[in-house]
C-alpha cells in the first residue's frame, strides 16, 4: 500500500498547517469571487504570505505549481463541485466530482500534497448526501492505491429558507456526527465547521481520531475571528482552513501573518492581532 505520511509531511511539516482557500470558483457564487478576480496576483501575494497550503482547482493550479523554486506552499486540490452555495434552493441539488473517471490524475499531475471533497448535510436534501458518499467512497480507494492524503469536509448546514445559502449549522452534536461518520469512510484530514461554543470543539477532535482544520467559512471581524481561532486551537485543531477572512482582506498578508502566529506560536488572538497591526 502506498504511504499517505510521504505527502502529510508536506502539509504538517511543522505538525501544524494554515490552508488558504481560493477554490470557490467552482461553486458558481458572484459574492464568492470578490477579491479572487485576478488569479495570478492573488497566489502570487499568498505565495509570498507563506502559509503552509493554499487550496484550488484543478483549473487554476498551475499557477502555483508552475512558480519556481521549493519553498513555496503544498498544493491541496478539490475535487468535486456543488451547487449548494447559491442563496435560491434549485430543484435539483447535486455534488459530483470534476473528473469521474481519473478523480486523482489532476492532482498527481501537479503534485499535490492532499485532495479534498465535500460531505454535504442539508435539510431534506437525502439525495445529496448520497452522492457525497459515493464521491467519497471512489477517491478513497483511488487515495488508497496512490498514496494520496484524503481530507473530507463535513458540512452541515441550515436550510436556504433561513439565511440563504452556505449558511453553517454549529450544532456540535450534528458536526461531531457527521465528523465521526467522515472519519469511518477513512479521512485523514477533516475540515470541520466551527462549533456554536469553540469549548465544545474537543468533541469533533475526539470524533476525528485524525487531523482536524477548522473552515473559516464566511467573512467576520478580523479581532473576532482571531480570538475564536486562538481558542479552537486550544480545544486540539491541528490548524485552519480560511479563505474570505483571508482573501476578501485588503491586506492578506498580514491577516496569514496574524494566523500563523496562533496555529504555529500558539500566539492567543491579542498576539496575533498585534502582529497582524505591524503592516
Amino acid at each position: 500500500m502506498a504511504n499517505h505520511k510521504v505527502r502529510m509531511n508536506r502539509l504538517f511539516g511543522q505538525g501544524r498547517c494554515l490552508d488558504v482557500a481560493i477554490d470557490h470558483g467552482v461553486c458558481n457564487e458572484p459574492s464568492f469571487l470578490d477579491g479572487l478576480e485576478n488569479m495570478p496576483a492573488v497566489v502570487s501575494a499568498l505565495v509570498a504570505a507563506g502559509p503552509d497550503a493554499i487550496q484550488m482547482n484543478y483549473g487554476q493550479a498551475d499557477l502555483l505549481q508552475e512558480m519556481p523554486g521549493k519553498e513555496k506552499p503544498a498544493l491541496v486540490m478539490r475535487l468535486d463541485m456543488g451547487n449548494p452555495y447559491n442563496k435560491q434552493r434549485h430543484r435539483s441539488m447535486w455534488a459530483l466530482l470534476q473528473n469521474e473517471a481519473e478523480p486523482l490524475i489532476g492532482a498527481l499531475q501537479l503534485d499535490a500534497a492532499c485532495v479534498v471533497v465535500n460531505l454535504f448535510m442539508l435539510p431534506d436534501e437525502p439525495d445529496l448526501f448520497r452522492q457525497c458518499v459515493a464521491n467519497i467512497s471512489r477517491v478513497r480507494a483511488e487515495c488508497e492505491k496512490y498514496g494520496m492524503p484524503l481530507m473530507i469536509e463535513p458540512l452541515v448546514m441550515q436550510g436556504n429558507s433561513e439565511r440563504g445559502g452556505y449558511m453553517v449549522d454549529g450544532d456540535a452534536e450534528k458536526i461531531v456526527t457527521l465528523t465521526r461518520l467522515a472519519r469511518e469512510m477513512g479521512a485523514d484530514i477533516i475540515k470541520a465547521d466551527p462549533t456554536n461554543n469553540a469549548e465544545d470543539f474537543h468533541w469533533v477532535v475526539e470524533a476525528a481520531r485524525c487531523p482536524v482544520l477548522v473552515r473559516g467559512g464566511g467573512k467576520e471581524d478580523l479581532r473576532a475571528v482571531f480570538d475564536k481561532s486562538a481558542a479552537l486551537m486550544r480545544q486540539g485543531a491541528l490548524g485552519m482552513v480560511y479563505g474570505r477572512n483571508i482573501y476578501q482582506h485588503a491586506n492578506p498578508a498580514a491577516v496569514v501573518r496574524g494566523l500563523m502566529a496562533i496555529i504555529h506560536d500558539n500566539a492567543s488572538g491579542g498576539d496575533a492581532w498585534a502582529r497582524y497591526q505591524q503592516g
